[in-house]
């Protein structure tokens, strides 16, 4: 019998729709396909927990030709995958995201678990 996968739909804030479609092609093509496998229940190998926003938020952290592109999505929001935030990290020190960068990733989070009840 033949096994069939169960994907889950994608879901995005607008506003990180609108930075995920200035990412290079390349960049794009990868961050989709591990946003697929994250449907389809798993982990791609470029995806880490994102810490400090609680359980269930992940980070898609792509090196490529000298930049570093970062898409951070929400597994528990009912049903779908919510794509929250998208972004180019510029910081030349260290791993650490930005602090801004992760406020706006709390602050989308508490209004898509309001908006989602």
């Amino acid at each position: 019998m033949p096994m069939t996968r169960k994907t889950r739909p994608i879901s995005w804030i607008k506003a990180a729709l609108k930075k995920f479609a200035r990412f290079p092609s390349d960049a794009q093509t990868i961050c989709m396909t591990a946003l697929t496998i994250a449907a389809e229940n798993g982990k791609a190998d470029i995806a880490k927990p994102f810490k400090g926003v609680g359980s269930g938020v992940f980070e898609i952290a792509l090196p490529l030709r000298g930049n570093a592109f970062r898409v951070v999505y929400a597994v528990q929001m009912g049903d779908e995958i919510w794509v929250i935030h998208a972004f180019q990290k510029k910081s030349t020190q260290g791993i650490k995201t930005p602090l801004h960068e992760v406020e706006l990733i709390e602050s989308r989070l508490k209004k898509l678990k309001e908006m989602l009840g």
